[in-house]
Protein backbone atom coordinates (compact mmCIF):
# COMPACT_ATOMS: atom_id res chain seq x y z
CA UNK A 1 0.00 0.00 0.00
CA UNK A 2 1.00 4.10 -0.74
CA UNK A 3 1.32 6.09 1.94
CA UNK A 4 -2.82 6.86 1.48
CA UNK A 5 -3.23 3.22 2.33
CA UNK A 6 -3.91 2.32 -1.53
CA UNK A 7 -2.91 -0.75 -3.07
CA UNK A 8 -0.64 -0.86 -5.40
CA UNK A 9 1.07 -3.09 -8.24
CA UNK A 10 4.45 -3.81 -8.46
CA UNK A 11 7.16 -1.59 -9.79
CA UNK A 12 7.67 -1.57 -13.57
CA UNK A 13 10.91 -3.80 -13.62
CA UNK A 14 8.16 -6.28 -11.46
CA UNK A 15 5.42 -6.25 -13.68
CA UNK A 16 7.32 -7.00 -16.67
CA UNK A 17 8.20 -10.90 -14.87
CA UNK A 18 4.54 -10.87 -13.32
CA UNK A 19 2.96 -10.50 -16.45
CA UNK A 20 5.43 -13.22 -17.41
CA UNK A 21 4.57 -15.30 -14.79
CA UNK A 22 0.25 -14.55 -15.51
CA UNK A 23 1.01 -15.62 -19.01
CA UNK A 24 2.64 -18.68 -18.42
CA UNK A 25 -0.30 -20.02 -16.02
CA UNK A 26 -3.50 -19.07 -18.24
CA UNK A 27 -1.57 -20.49 -21.07
CA UNK A 28 -1.36 -23.95 -19.69
CA UNK A 29 -4.98 -23.45 -17.42
CA UNK A 30 -6.48 -23.22 -21.55
CA UNK A 31 -6.64 -26.49 -21.63
CA UNK A 32 -9.19 -27.12 -18.69
CA UNK A 33 -10.33 -23.50 -18.37
CA UNK A 34 -13.76 -24.44 -20.26
CA UNK A 35 -14.46 -27.43 -18.33
CA UNK A 36 -15.64 -25.07 -15.12
CA UNK A 37 -19.45 -24.04 -15.58
CA UNK A 38 -18.49 -20.88 -13.70
CA UNK A 39 -16.01 -20.30 -16.47
CA UNK A 40 -17.33 -21.52 -19.51
CA UNK A 41 -21.36 -21.36 -18.66
CA UNK A 42 -22.82 -24.25 -21.07
CA UNK A 43 -26.57 -24.30 -19.68
CA UNK A 44 -28.91 -23.03 -21.94
CA UNK A 45 -30.50 -20.78 -19.16
CA UNK A 46 -27.19 -19.74 -17.67
CA UNK A 47 -26.37 -18.62 -21.42
CA UNK A 48 -30.00 -16.84 -22.11
CA UNK A 49 -29.49 -14.84 -18.68
CA UNK A 50 -25.72 -13.88 -19.38
CA UNK A 51 -27.00 -12.73 -22.65
CA UNK A 52 -29.93 -10.60 -21.33
CA UNK A 53 -26.71 -9.20 -18.80
CA UNK A 54 -24.61 -7.81 -21.36
CA UNK A 55 -27.65 -6.39 -23.92
CA UNK A 56 -29.20 -4.60 -20.87
CA UNK A 57 -25.58 -3.17 -19.63
CA UNK A 58 -23.75 -2.53 -22.57
CA UNK A 59 -25.58 -0.40 -25.75
CA UNK A 60 -26.62 -1.67 -27.97
CA UNK A 61 -25.65 -3.76 -31.52
CA UNK A 62 -23.85 -3.08 -33.48
CA UNK A 63 -21.33 -1.04 -30.69
CA UNK A 64 -17.82 -1.84 -31.11
CA UNK A 65 -17.48 -3.75 -28.11
CA UNK A 66 -13.20 -4.60 -26.51
CA UNK A 67 -13.22 -7.70 -24.25
CA UNK A 68 -10.61 -7.18 -21.99
CA UNK A 69 -9.26 -10.12 -20.59
CA UNK A 70 -10.84 -12.38 -23.29
CA UNK A 71 -10.10 -15.38 -22.33
CA UNK A 72 -11.58 -18.61 -24.20
CA UNK A 73 -14.30 -16.29 -25.20
CA UNK A 74 -17.59 -16.60 -23.19
CA UNK A 75 -18.58 -13.08 -23.71
CA UNK A 76 -17.00 -12.39 -26.82
CA UNK A 77 -19.02 -15.40 -28.41
CA UNK A 78 -22.21 -14.18 -26.70
CA UNK A 79 -21.45 -10.80 -27.83
CA UNK A 80 -20.79 -11.15 -31.78
CA UNK A 81 -23.80 -13.71 -31.90
CA UNK A 82 -25.87 -10.96 -30.86
CA UNK A 83 -24.42 -8.54 -33.75
CA UNK A 84 -21.54 -6.50 -31.81
CA UNK A 85 -18.62 -6.14 -33.23
CA UNK A 86 -15.99 -7.33 -30.86
CA UNK A 87 -12.26 -6.92 -30.33
CA UNK A 88 -11.19 -9.90 -28.12
CA UNK A 89 -7.52 -8.61 -25.88
CA UNK A 90 -6.11 -11.52 -23.80
CA UNK A 91 -2.07 -12.36 -22.78
CA UNK A 92 -2.64 -15.49 -23.54
CA UNK A 93 -2.05 -17.25 -26.88
CA UNK A 94 -3.34 -20.21 -25.20
CA UNK A 95 -6.95 -19.28 -24.07
CA UNK A 96 -7.34 -17.12 -27.81
CA UNK A 97 -6.36 -20.29 -29.62
CA UNK A 98 -9.57 -21.70 -28.10
CA UNK A 99 -11.54 -18.50 -28.37
CA UNK A 100 -10.57 -18.45 -32.43
CA UNK A 101 -11.57 -22.35 -32.64
CA UNK A 102 -14.93 -21.87 -30.94
CA UNK A 103 -15.49 -18.44 -33.27
CA UNK A 104 -14.32 -20.18 -36.83
CA UNK A 105 -17.33 -23.57 -35.33
CA UNK A 106 -20.07 -21.16 -34.90
CA UNK A 107 -19.45 -18.90 -37.71
CA UNK A 108 -19.08 -15.87 -35.46
CA UNK A 109 -16.59 -13.03 -36.90
CA UNK A 110 -14.01 -11.97 -33.44
CA UNK A 111 -11.36 -10.01 -34.02
CA UNK A 112 -8.45 -11.37 -31.74
CA UNK A 113 -5.69 -9.44 -30.35
CA UNK A 114 -2.87 -10.91 -28.49
CA UNK A 115 -1.35 -8.23 -25.49
CA UNK A 116 -1.49 -6.78 -22.29
CA UNK A 117 -4.95 -5.64 -20.31
CA UNK A 118 -3.36 -2.16 -20.10
CA UNK A 119 -2.25 -2.12 -23.48
CA UNK A 120 -5.15 -2.20 -25.42
CA UNK A 121 -5.74 -2.10 -29.26
CA UNK A 122 -5.29 1.46 -30.36
CA UNK A 123 -9.02 1.95 -31.56
CA UNK A 124 -12.38 4.11 -30.72
CA UNK A 125 -14.54 1.48 -28.79
CA UNK A 126 -18.30 2.03 -28.07
CA UNK A 127 -17.72 0.32 -24.83
CA UNK A 128 -15.00 -2.13 -22.92
CA UNK A 129 -16.32 -5.20 -20.84
CA UNK A 130 -14.28 -7.38 -18.56
CA UNK A 131 -15.28 -10.49 -16.44
CA UNK A 132 -12.92 -11.62 -13.48
CA UNK A 133 -10.00 -9.91 -14.64
CA UNK A 134 -9.09 -6.62 -12.53
CA UNK A 135 -7.90 -9.09 -9.36
CA UNK A 136 -4.98 -10.62 -11.58
CA UNK A 137 -3.91 -7.84 -12.61
CA UNK A 138 -0.73 -6.15 -11.23
CA UNK A 139 -2.25 -2.95 -11.76
CA UNK A 140 -5.71 -2.19 -12.37
CA UNK A 141 -5.91 1.30 -11.66
CA UNK A 142 -3.26 1.49 -15.14
CA UNK A 143 -5.28 -0.60 -17.19
CA UNK A 144 -8.56 1.17 -16.26
CA UNK A 145 -7.43 4.18 -17.26
CA UNK A 146 -5.88 2.64 -20.73
CA UNK A 147 -9.02 1.17 -21.42
CA UNK A 148 -10.62 4.80 -20.84
CA UNK A 149 -8.56 6.10 -22.96
CA UNK A 150 -9.95 3.92 -26.11
CA UNK A 151 -13.36 4.55 -25.08
CA UNK A 152 -13.92 8.60 -25.71
CA UNK A 153 -17.87 8.77 -24.83
CA UNK A 154 -18.10 4.80 -24.07
CA UNK A 155 -19.00 2.76 -21.27
CA UNK A 156 -17.13 0.84 -19.35
CA UNK A 157 -18.60 -2.59 -17.85
CA UNK A 158 -16.28 -4.53 -15.17
CA UNK A 159 -18.18 -7.82 -14.30
CA UNK A 160 -17.02 -9.07 -10.81
CA UNK A 161 -18.00 -11.67 -8.34
CA UNK A 162 -17.41 -12.05 -4.45
CA UNK A 163 -15.71 -15.69 -4.04
CA UNK A 164 -12.84 -14.32 -2.00
CA UNK A 165 -11.73 -12.20 0.89
CA UNK A 166 -12.46 -12.12 4.77
CA UNK A 167 -14.28 -9.14 4.71
CA UNK A 168 -17.50 -11.25 3.53
CA UNK A 169 -20.29 -11.98 5.90
CA UNK A 170 -19.52 -15.17 8.02
CA UNK A 171 -22.69 -17.07 6.40
CA UNK A 172 -21.64 -16.45 3.05
CA UNK A 173 -18.20 -17.71 4.00
CA UNK A 174 -19.71 -21.14 5.41
CA UNK A 175 -21.36 -21.21 2.58
CA UNK A 176 -18.64 -21.10 0.45
CA UNK A 177 -16.50 -23.83 2.14
CA UNK A 178 -19.52 -26.04 2.15
CA UNK A 179 -19.37 -25.83 -1.39
CA UNK A 180 -16.17 -26.77 -1.86
CA UNK A 181 -16.53 -29.60 0.71
CA UNK A 182 -19.06 -30.63 -1.77
CA UNK A 183 -17.66 -30.60 -4.83
CA UNK A 184 -14.83 -32.31 -3.47
CA UNK A 185 -16.83 -35.26 -2.28
CA UNK A 186 -18.39 -35.32 -5.63
CA UNK A 187 -15.13 -35.73 -7.14
CA UNK A 188 -15.62 -32.37 -9.60
CA UNK A 189 -12.81 -31.23 -11.53
CA UNK A 190 -10.82 -28.13 -10.00
CA UNK A 191 -11.52 -25.12 -12.09
CA UNK A 192 -7.76 -24.29 -12.72
CA UNK A 193 -4.76 -27.11 -13.43
CA UNK A 194 -2.86 -25.08 -10.31
CA UNK A 195 -3.02 -22.14 -8.30
CA UNK A 196 -1.28 -19.00 -8.12
CA UNK A 197 2.33 -19.48 -6.15
CA UNK A 198 2.93 -17.06 -3.05
CA UNK A 199 5.37 -14.97 -5.19
CA UNK A 200 2.87 -14.42 -8.05
CA UNK A 201 -0.05 -13.51 -5.70
CA UNK A 202 2.02 -11.04 -3.59
CA UNK A 203 2.49 -9.37 -6.24
CA UNK A 204 -0.99 -8.42 -6.98
CA UNK A 205 -2.76 -5.97 -5.00
CA UNK A 206 -6.14 -7.68 -4.95
CA UNK A 207 -4.95 -11.59 -5.29
CA UNK A 208 -7.43 -12.47 -2.32
CA UNK A 209 -10.34 -11.44 -4.39
CA UNK A 210 -12.07 -7.60 -5.41
CA UNK A 211 -14.95 -6.99 -3.04
CA UNK A 212 -17.60 -4.48 -4.74
CA UNK A 213 -16.48 -1.71 -2.21
CA UNK A 214 -12.67 -2.17 -3.80
CA UNK A 215 -14.51 -2.22 -7.47
CA UNK A 216 -16.35 0.76 -7.04
CA UNK A 217 -12.87 2.51 -5.58
CA UNK A 218 -11.16 1.55 -8.29
CA UNK A 219 -13.36 2.86 -11.21
CA UNK A 220 -14.12 6.03 -8.95
CA UNK A 221 -10.72 7.17 -8.82
CA UNK A 222 -10.20 6.26 -12.33
CA UNK A 223 -10.80 8.55 -15.24
CA UNK A 224 -13.97 6.58 -15.97
CA UNK A 225 -15.45 8.30 -12.66
CA UNK A 226 -18.85 8.23 -11.19
CA UNK A 227 -19.86 4.31 -10.87
CA UNK A 228 -23.08 2.39 -10.59
CA UNK A 229 -23.16 -1.23 -9.49
CA UNK A 230 -25.43 -3.80 -10.94
CA UNK A 231 -26.02 -6.82 -8.75
CA UNK A 232 -26.37 -10.14 -11.00
CA UNK A 233 -29.19 -11.90 -9.48
CA UNK A 234 -30.72 -13.31 -13.15
CA UNK A 235 -27.10 -15.13 -13.53
CA UNK A 236 -27.04 -16.28 -10.17
CA UNK A 237 -30.36 -17.80 -10.38
CA UNK A 238 -29.62 -19.83 -13.48
CA UNK A 239 -26.92 -21.21 -11.79
CA UNK A 240 -28.48 -23.13 -9.05
CA UNK A 241 -32.02 -23.19 -11.51
CA UNK A 242 -32.83 -26.97 -12.31
CA UNK A 243 -30.05 -28.04 -9.65
CA UNK A 244 -31.20 -30.36 -7.00
CA UNK A 245 -31.84 -29.30 -3.06
CA UNK A 246 -28.61 -29.09 -1.73
CA UNK A 247 -27.41 -26.84 -4.74
CA UNK A 248 -29.90 -23.82 -3.96
CA UNK A 249 -29.63 -23.94 -0.69
CA UNK A 250 -25.56 -23.68 -0.62
CA UNK A 251 -26.03 -20.95 -3.44
CA UNK A 252 -23.62 -19.38 -5.58
CA UNK A 253 -21.20 -16.77 -4.49
CA UNK A 254 -22.54 -13.19 -5.59
CA UNK A 255 -22.19 -11.79 -9.04
CA UNK A 256 -22.15 -8.22 -9.87
CA UNK A 257 -20.80 -5.43 -12.24
CA UNK A 258 -19.65 -1.69 -12.17
CA UNK A 259 -20.40 0.22 -14.84
CA UNK A 260 -19.50 3.65 -15.68
CA UNK A 261 -19.92 6.05 -18.72
CA UNK A 262 -17.22 8.33 -20.00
Amino acid sequence: MDQAGQRTGPDPGTQTVVASEIRRFWNDDAVVYDASPSHYPQRPQERAAWAAVLRGLLPGPPARVLDAGAGTGFLSLLLAGQGYEVTALDLSPGMLARLGEKAAERGLLVEIVEGDAANPPAGEYDAVVERHLLWTLPDPARALAAWRAVTPGGRLVAIEGTWGGEDRPQLDKLRSHARALVDKLRGTEPGHHDHYNPELRAALPYSGGLTPADAVRLVQDSPWGAPRIVRLRDVEWSITEGKGFLDKLLGTHARWAVVADS
